[in-house]
């Protein structure tokens, strides 16, 4: 019986004009962007350079970070999108598979599970450091570690009871500091039971929790990497 093979990975986000661009910009030949990659352990013809500007075949992981330094640009800035998953995050980063697990104290399977499935098994630690060696802000951590639906949850929780009875499970959710927390979690449920008055302009359609709470946080300057 044919042993199945794992599906091939997804192309690496890539934009041809941007490499184009800014080989341009520095002047450089397709014959010294081949030199370069060289330099830097990848081997093509400047063929194959031209390949990936005219978007014919895209790079590699490897192939994008050494096409990155040779054009002395972050990776990000091949890509034509903002990284929006785990693998692209890390390759922003110039980190392969194997080092991110290393940095995380992850075996080299379970990261590579994670970035396959999109599910994050780390320990609370190991998601602080995974926000740190990615640079990760912590809307993008949430999401990223499949946090988003408990959270919406527990914020739902939030101006519907008692905010103080959500402090610890928000808090395992999103790392930031006890105090700051504690003031955006009453602020949440308190303007969401601010009473209006008889007689009164009907009040506005109130922000969705989660989106207030993302708010607060980023006035309290606590929204960034943990």
């Amino acid at each position: 019986m044919r042993r199945r093979q794992p599906p091939a990975p997804a192309p690496v986000p890539f934009s041809p004009a941007a490499a184009r661009a800014h080989r341009t910009a520095l002047g450089l030949t397709v014959e010294q962007v081949a030199a370069g990659l060289a330099a830097h352990g990848v081997r093509l013809l400047p063929g194959h350079v031209l390949g990936w500007e005219d978007g014919l075949l895209p790079p590699t992981e490897e192939q994008l970070t050494a096409l990155a330094r040779t054009l002395w640009c972050p990776p990000a800035r091949l890509m034509g999108t903002a990284p929006a998953t785990l693998r692209d995050h890390r390759i922003a980063r110039e980190l392969t598979r194997d080092q991110a697990a290393r940095l995380l104290g992850l075996t080299p399977t379970t990261y590579r599970q994670a970035e396959t499935t999109g599910r994050w098994t780390g320990n609370d630690d190991q998601t602080r450091l995974l926000a740190r060696v990615l640079a990760l802000d912590l809307p993008t951590l949430i999401r990223l570690t499949g946090r988003t639906a408990d959270l919406d949850a527990r914020l739902r929780q939030v101006v519907q009871g008692r905010w103080q009875a959500q402090l610890h499970p928000v808090a395992r959710l999103v790392p930031v500091a006890p105090a700051v927390l504690e003031h955006v979690l009453a602020t949440l449920q308190s303007e969401h039971h601010t009473p209006t008055s008889w007689g009164a302009a009907p009040a506005p359609t109130r922000p969705d929790p989660t989106a207030r709470f993302w708010h607060l946080l980023a006035e309290a300057g606590a929204d960034g990497t943990p």
